[in-house]
Parts: C-alpha cells; sequence; structure tokens
C-alpha cells in the first residue's frame, strides 16, 4: 500500500485517474466526491476518501473548476429591499442554515438583493456571464421573472417555496397550511370564536396557503368565514399593527387574532395595547415563525415553528444535487422535487 504523499505512475503529483484506479471507481465519481455532491454512496466516498489519503492527492481547484465550466460559487438570490432581510429573522435563519451546509464544500457563497428593477437588470446581466454554478432564491413573489429569467439561462437553482401549485424549479417550504390550520384550531379549542386574520402579501404562495389553512379550520369546525376580519398585512411590524387597527375597526368584539409572521404578531400586540386590550385575557394572538421575536415577547408569543434552517439546508443540497447533475436542464425537470418540512405550534402565554 502506497504511504501518503506517494508520487504518481508519472513520478509527478498523483491524478484523478490514479485516485479512480486506486479506489476502483469511475473518474467522474472522484470528481463528485471531491466536489461535495451528496449523489455517491457513503461506501464510495470512503473508498475515493481513502485512496486520496494514501496517494496524497492534493485537488488543482482552478484547473478542476475550468475543466468542469464551474466557478465554484453560488448565488443567494433576495428580491427584497435590504432593509426587509435585516429585519426580518426568517432571512438570517435561511442564510445560516446554508453557511453551515456550505461549510464542507468548497463553494463561494455570493449575497446578492434584487429589490428593485434596476437590481434586477444588473443580476440578469451577471447571470447571463455564468458567473455563479448556481442560485438560491429566498422570498419569491408571484410575479417575480427572475425564476423564469435562471431556467432560460440553464443555471440550476432553488426556490424557498413555490410561486404557485404549479411550480417547475425544485423548491423547499414548510407546510404552510397545515401550520396556519394548527393555529386557528388551537384557538377554536381555547373558546375564541371571533379569529381574525393578518395575512401576509398575498402574491407569495406560502401566505395564500395560510389564509386556506385559516379559512378551513373555520369551515371544518362548521362556523363560517367572516371576509371582514381577513386584512392582509405586508410581513412588516408596522404593517401589522395597521392591519391590527384596521381589524378592531371592522369587529370590536374580536377575540384572536393569528397573524402570518412574527413581526406582524408584534406589531398587532403593540395596536392592541394601544386600544386597551389585554393579550390573552381580551384577545388572544398567535404568530408564525417562532422566531427569537416571538419568545422575548411580553407575554411570550404562541407561534407555529417552522424549520427555517433546516429548510436552508435542504435548499443547498437540493442545489448541490442539480450542479453534480450533468444531464440537459429539460431531462432534470422530470425529476424536480418539492419538499414540504412539518411546521410546531409553540403555546405560549398569549393564546
Amino acid at each position: 500500500m502506497a504511504s501518503h504523499g506517494t508520487r504518481g505512475r508519472s513520478g509527478g503529483r498523483p491524478t484523478l485517474e490514479e485516485v479512480a484506479a486506486r479506489a476502483g471507481v469511475g473518474r467522474g465519481t472522484v470528481s463528485r466526491v471531491i466536489n461535495g455532491s451528496p449523489r455517491v454512496s457513503d461506501a464510495t466516498r470512503a473508498a475515493v476518501e481513502a485512496a486520496v489519503a494514501e496517494l496524497g492527492y492534493v485537488p488543482n481547484t482552478a484547473a478542476r473548476a475550468l475543466a468542469a465550466n464551474r466557478t465554484n460559487a453560488i448565488a443567494l438570490v433576495v428580491p427584497e429591499p435590504e432593509t426587509r432581510f435585516f429585519a426580518e429573522p426568517y432571512f438570517s435563519d435561511i442564510l445560516r442554515g446554508v453557511g453551515a451546509e456550505l461549510a464542507d464544500t468548497e463553494m463561494q457563497l455570493l449575497l446578492i438583493f434584487a429589490g428593485s428593477d434596476r437590481e434586477r437588470q444588473r443580476l440578469a446581466q451577471y447571470l447571463a456571464a455564468h458567473r455563479v454554478d448556481g442560485v438560491l432564491l429566498v422570498s419569491v413573489h408571484a410575479d417575480d421573472p427572475l425564476p423564469d429569467l435562471i431556467a432560460q439561462l440553464e443555471i440550476p437553482a432553488v426556490i424557498s417555496g413555490p410561486r404557485s401549485a404549479a411550480e417547475t424549479l425544485p423548491s423547499v417550504d414548510s407546510d404552510n397550511y397545515g401550520g396556519a390550520r394548527s393555529a386557528v384550531e388551537h384557538l377554536l379549542a381555547r373558546g375564541c370564536r371571533h379569529i381574525g386574520h393578518i395575512t401576509g402579501r398575498l402574491d407569495v404562495y406560502g401566505a395564500q396557503r395560510r389564509v386556506d389553512g385559516y379559512r378551513d379550520a373555520l369551515l371544518d369546525a362548521g362556523y363560517g368565514v367572516d371576509e371582514l376580519v381577513i386584512v392582509q398585512g405586508d410581513f412588516t411590524e408596522e404593517g401589522g399593527q395597521r392591519a391590527m387597527r384596521e381589524l378592531l375597526a371592522r369587529d370590536p368584539a374580536l377575540d384572536a387574532v393569528f397573524a402570518g409572521s412574527d413581526v406582524m404578531a408584534a406589531g398587532a400586540r403593540q395596536a392592541l395595547r394601544e386600544a386597551g386590550r389585554r393579550i390573552p385575557d381580551d384577545v388572544a394572538l398567535i404568530g408564525y415563525d417562532d422566531s427569537a421575536i416571538a419568545r422575548h415577547m411580553d407575554p411570550p408569543l404562541t407561534s407555529v415553528r417552522q424549520p427555517i434552517e433546516e429548510m436552508g439546508r435542504r435548499m443547498l443540497d437540493l442545489l448541490l444535487t442539480e450542479i453534480a447533475d450533468d444531464r440537459p436542464a429539460v431531462s432534470r425537470g422530470l425529476e424536480r422535487r418539492q419538499v414540504v418540512l412539518a411546521t410546531e405550534l409553540m403555546v405560549r402565554a398569549s393564546a
């Protein structure tokens, strides 16, 4: 058996072909292991890693990237203003999950904001030059042109939550419908009957599904749905505060509110306090995300937990699979995956 640091048969540096021969696998398999692809069995990965160690093989990163037409970079694209990115825990949690999964690879992560037309045009030019191997899209609205542009450029991409039920890109999301339903069922079990809902932006499919869960929970329990107590917010604290004031004006007998995010629930709490309503004695309150905001509110906020960091990790895992798959995009399209992760209602003092 060769010792670590042994020379290749040519007397120079060990080659990829020599590693493949030592491990008993093909050259492409060795390349996938070195690039961190998940499309390799544990046994094969162990054999390749052992051969790398025995031969002392050191990958030539620049040459490998050039040969594969790769940049070893991926972009996390956020089609939102920077202010929203830094204000909402959702984005930092996604970024944390992506970063944790990326740590064991040689890939670099670029954070790109595309919240304005000018930023989108600049991004389109950047992507058209194929300066990244893949794209993670976070917080995409139904009318956003970026997913279709990326598909036309045949750049591997994964989206955080589908744009619709007919989404064609791989996506990772939480069970928005089930999470919302569990929140309303909890309020009903608590004896609440006048339950308002502050939605997120309804051009976001996840927000639509939360409205569906809210409606069905009421209907299946034998109660009607009062459209007057469904008010659209925008996932901001100010939007939650405005929507709560509107809800109180529409139905002064309101005894519970389900907000489509913890940030909006924080705004709703402020409006309730201004109106002299006690939480939960007068109005029970539930949020969504189970962020640090929920745990630090007074009273602590009951909230639907979605595994946001895990969503980030799964997004990157799917993207690396797409990048490693060298089949034509049309063929890959037949195997698009829509991953939906479970949610959990975290009950605290607000409800």
